[in-house]
């Protein structure tokens, strides 16, 4: 559309043609004139002066487009040949202003399809003033207000270069990104050159070498122990039981594979860095393992104490610890690991201790005010007066509720104030049982005078820490631990069983017995309380009014300490026996003595052998014991509870004695002999109120005690008591 078309004087011509057919000559007579650009038109003050061809008048153009469609034809016959006027190429329809129009075709022609005319400025409106008066140039239908399609080739009409330009950039943006994709995808399957991980080079090696060299390169550093330290305390882990292990494929993947990342392939033109290895971490086995070091790693506080030394307050400051702060610790053992030579550091933090400075400090005043001088006591009639050296052994200071608290040892005080006074108190008589004219009655019982320790505590250790230094206490009743009232209580009013077995002609023996009777007598045995022969006699010593007297050991009859007292074992177990009591221990001498019941006897023996019977009754049972008659006696006062039968099966498998010689001995001493072994048994039925309540059976053998000659005899290894 940059040049004038045929079809553009197509239209001319139609338009001429529509007007007058008779004028084509004259219109062939016309020069040819080229279209005027836009750019070469001139400028609106160079314009003729009104009335010219090239503005035209109200009654010209202007009446011609308001309602005669071929009033420009006719102009255009009627205008005389002027072959002077200059050559005036015509303007190009899209050099024109933005002025186009439709041209109708007349009334009087048959409808046709309307036609768009280009107008084409005329040599005579070129020549402005040049123009003879009243000529017009040709006119240029008026628009009619609507747009054209070729409105926007309106202007300059100069085509623009921009989407060139465009398309230019475009294509070379393309170019560039293919080479670049192409670039990355070319290094993908490499490490970038100088990389090392953990002081490992992979640098330039493809992802297969780089794993392996990995794995060569760090895996024995990977198994062995981490070094932890927390303060001046360490510790070590196993990586592998504390869930940590390394990727080498993770590591290489993190460095190769395709990207487009910039950062990727600039790596691969200047070289890499020292990158960290990817670690597998299994979180709970390593909580699991870091809170095990890290109790070891852990600082205990030190609580403030206050004590006395030489009588002086003395106290330790207080001190803060530390413990392992466990989250951060397990991210600092994953980030440390492999990459940190030596121990890695776990972060702590401070524990305070539960008795701070401040409060040591004032438990410190404190305690430098009880020694600051003693405390006088008024106590019945009298004024004891307390040391400091006597208050700062009875005071402590304890922790308690965050602070350290004084404490009095009331006690100790008691004590203190008892010796520095004269008879200030009076011991408490316990009731107990007396035997008077062969029967029990209870004496004693009355209650003493005593300080009550927590009141004394209370009332000392308040004027210690105060000026004043002077208390006030008063005495307590004390009972006694026996009223008498609690042994009336126990029943004890009437014999229920008793026992006497005959004494030898051994007045040694005798004495040990008679000694024996005085500890028993008056032992109160209470409800469900066992009796222990052993206990009650003890110690079996000279210094107890023992005295040696013939005895069995190892089957042989020599002296002992004590000789004797297996009598009163067999005394005692059958008053307990027939009394119904329940048989906790006893045992029956080796060989058989005629002056106890066959198979219903018992011998003691220091360290080995007891006699014990238990109280199933709920009544107190007072034993009686005495050596009268010549026989040694044992009753048991309480109140009746048992009835109990007794039998045996008589002597069974006699074994007579015989002679043994024991010459050999340097100790052998002759013995005529004693009682021939058998077997028995010896039964028991025990009744409440006529019910049986225990239906008891007791085997025994007994040894033949052999006559004994001064001639090698066969070793017996029995320890059995006296006789």
């Amino acid at each position: 559309m940059g040049q004038p078309t045929e079809g553009d004087d197509q239209v001319r011509a139609s338009q001429n043609s529509a007007s007058s057919p008779g004028d084509a000559s004259a219109a062939g007579d016309t020069p040819y004139e080229p279209a005027v650009r836009a750019w070469e038109e001139p400028d609106a003050g160079d314009a003729s002066p009104a009335g010219t061809a090239g503005t035209p008048s109200a009654g010209t153009a202007g009446s011609s487009s308001a309602g005669t469609p071929d009033a420009p034809a006719q102009d255009a016959q009627d205008a005389p040949e002027d072959p002077d006027v200059p050559y005036e190429p015509s303007v190009r329809a899209w050099e024109q202003p933005r002025s186009v129009a439709t041209v109708r075709a007349p009334s009087s022609t048959p409808p046709a399809a309307p036609t768009e005319a280009i107008p084409a400025v005329s040599a005579t409106s070129a020549a402005g003033a040049g123009s003879p008066a009243g000529e017009q140039s040709p006119a240029v239908p008026p628009s009619d207000g609507a747009g054209t399609p070729l409105e926007g080739l309106q202007g300059d009409g100069a085509p623009s270069r921009t989407p060139k330009v465009l398309l230019g950039a475009l294509a070379g943006v393309v170019v560039l990104a293919g080479l670049y994709v192409g670039a990355q995808w070319l290094v993908a399957d490499s490490v970038p050159r100088g990389t090392t991980v953990a002081g490992v080079d992979i640098g330039g090696l493809p992802t297969a070498e780089a794993v392996t060299a990995l794995d060569e390169g760090l895996g024995p550093r990977a198994a062995e122990p981490v070094t932890v330290r927390a303060g001046e305390s360490t510790s070590t882990i196993d990586p592998a039981e504390a869930g940590l292990s390394l990727d080498s494929a993770g590591t290489v993947e993190d460095l190769t594979g395709f990207t487009l990342e910039p950062s990727r392939l600039l790596e691969h033109l200047v070289g890499g860095d020292e990158v960290p290895p990817v670690v597998g971490v299994d979180r709970p086995t390593l909580r699991t393992a870091v809170g095990g070091v890290a109790q070891s790693l852990a600082t205990e506080p030190v609580d403030g104490t206050v004590r006395f030394a030489d009588g002086e307050a003395v106290a330790t400051e207080a001190a803060a610890g530390t413990q392992v702060v466990q989250d951060a610790a397990d991210d600092a053992i994953v980030s440390a690991w492999l990459v940190t030579d030596g121990p890695v550091d776990l972060p702590t933090e401070p524990v305070e201790p539960a008795i701070d400075q401040a409060d040591t400090d004032a438990a410190l005043a404190e305690a430098e005010e009880v020694v600051s001088g003693p405390v006088t006591v008024e106590v019945d009639t009298q004024n004891p007066e307390l040391p400091a050296r006597v208050l700062a052994r009875s005071t402590s200071f304890v922790p308690q509720d965050g602070a350290l608290v004084a404490q009095f040892d009331g006690d100790r005080l008691t004590s203190a104030i008892v010796e520095r006074t004269n008879d200030l108190l009076r011991e408490p008589n316990d009731a107990h049982f007396e035997f008077s004219g062969g029967e029990p009655v209870i004496v004693g019982g009355e209650a003493g005078t005593t300080l009550d320790p927590e009141q004394v505590a209370d009332a000392v250790g308040g004027a210690a820490l105060s000026p004043e230094r002077a208390t006030q206490v008063e005495l307590v009743e004390e009972d006694p631990e026996d009223s008498r009232a609690s042994l009336e209580e126990l029943g004890v009013k009437e014999v229920v069983s008793e026992f006497s077995t005959p004494l030898t002609s051994e007045p040694i023996r005798t004495k040990n017995l008679v000694r024996g009777a005085q500890l028993v007598n008056g032992t109160l045995v209470r409800p469900d309380e066992t009796f222990s022969l052993i206990d009650t006699l003890s110690p079996i010593e000279v210094s107890n009014g023992y005295f040696a007297a013939g005895v069995v050991s190892n089957g042989v009859h020599v002296d002992a300490v004590g000789g004797g007292l297996s009598q009163m074992a067999t005394t005692s177990y059958n008053a307990g026996f027939f009394a119904g009591f329940d048989d906790v221990e006893h045992r029956q001498h080796s060989y058989w003595f005629s002056r106890y019941p066959a198979g219903r006897e018992a011998t003691i023996y220091v360290g080995a052998i007891d006699m014990k019977f238990r109280n199933d009754t709920p009544y107190g049972a007072l034993l009686q014991s005495y050596v009268s008659g010549g026989r040694l006696h044992v009753k048991i006062w309480s109140t009746e509870y048992y009835d109990v039968e007794t039998s045996d099966s008589g002597r069974q498998e006699v074994e007579p004695v015989s002679e043994v010689d024991m010459s050999s001995s340097p100790d052998c001493e002759p013995y005529p002999g004693g009682q021939p072994g058998f077997a028995i048994t010896v039964y028991r039925k025990v009744y409440l109120d006529g019910d049986l309540v225990k239906d008891e059976s007791d085997f025994w053998r007994y040894k033949p005690d052999d006559a004994v000659t001064c001639t090698p005899p066969e070793q017996e290894n029995d320890k059995d008591g006296d006789d």
